[in-house]
């Protein structure tokens, strides 16, 4: 959301405004590199470029910055110093307007605050208002929010295994999981989701867990599995690592749902 708002502000010639673009192309530069998922590729136009944003999401897995460049982001004199140079040399005419992030920060306290039901009637109001690109844009954003505010609430500690590693580089090894998918039920705060390390959020997405009404995993009786310290059935009946503040639990009919419609029980 951002990128729209900045877009709008900044942007006086008739380039068409998308997201996709920037996000692929800024590779051509030493201090951006896309990660595609694992046996992914990008799929490019006739003119070597990205075809949508959707096949930007489902290809491309997150970029990287430079670790120079981040630390001086971080910084605020010189991430000022940066903004200034930037519209500068590339927004001259446009420089003097205010940055504000209204609309970000609106977001991610409907993320935050919305029940269920009013989340999934701003929902389908952008997908029946808005075309499908500005609608995939707009999704796209909002599902990144909730990617990086559910391992936050978590403490980035894997609400199973309890596992949680941090590092200098700010990279982040557990994965925001929605309870019930966003497909059926889009929904995007924070009761929907739950902090899970990457092999145990697989697990719970194809149903070979879940966790009930107690907070307590759950394991499909189907499992089979060597022995292994890295064992799923080890936590069968554990207690999950729950957020510090009792409003951000996952919701008990998310969960209830997650149970009756994914866990293979028998």
């Amino acid at each position: 959301m951002n990128f729209r708002e900045l877009w709008s502000k900044l942007v006086t010639t008739k380039h068409q405004m998308n997201f996709a673009l920037p996000f692929f192309h800024m590779q051509s530069e030493p201090f951006w590199r896309i990660i595609t998922k694992p046996g992914a590729f990008v799929p490019l136009t006739s003119s070597h470029s990205i075809k949508s944003l959707g096949s930007l999401n489902e290809n491309i897995q997150y970029a990287e910055i430079d670790k120079e460049l981040w630390d001086l982001m971080l910084n605020a004199q010189t991430n000022l110093t940066l903004t200034k140079l930037l519209l500068s040399t590339y927004f001259s005419e446009s420089s003097n307007v205010t940055l504000e992030y209204g609309e970000l920060h609106e977001i991610e306290h409907q993320i935050m605050h919305d029940d269920q039901y009013t989340y999934k009637a701003r929902i389908l109001d952008i997908e029946n208002n808005y075309n499908n690109e500005q609608g995939q844009e707009i999704l796209y954003i909002r599902c990144g929010i909730f990617k990086r505010e559910i391992p936050k609430i978590y403490n980035y500690t894997c609400a199973i295994s309890k596992m949680r590693i941090a590092t200098s580089s700010n990279a982040q090894l557990v994965d925001a999981c929605h309870i019930v998918p966003f497909s059926v039920s889009k929904n995007d705060t924070i009761t929907n989701g739950i902090s899970l390390c990457p092999n145990l959020h697989r697990a719970f997405d194809r149903g070979l867990i879940t966790i009930d009404s107690s907070y307590r995993v759950k394991v499909s009786p189907k499992l089979t599995e060597d022995d292994s310290p890295y064992s799923i059935k080890q936590f069968e009946g554990q207690e999950i690592v729950l957020p510090s503040i009792t409003s951000q639990y996952p919701l008990l009919e998310n969960l209830d749902w997650h149970s009756k419609e994914k866990w293979i029980s028998n």
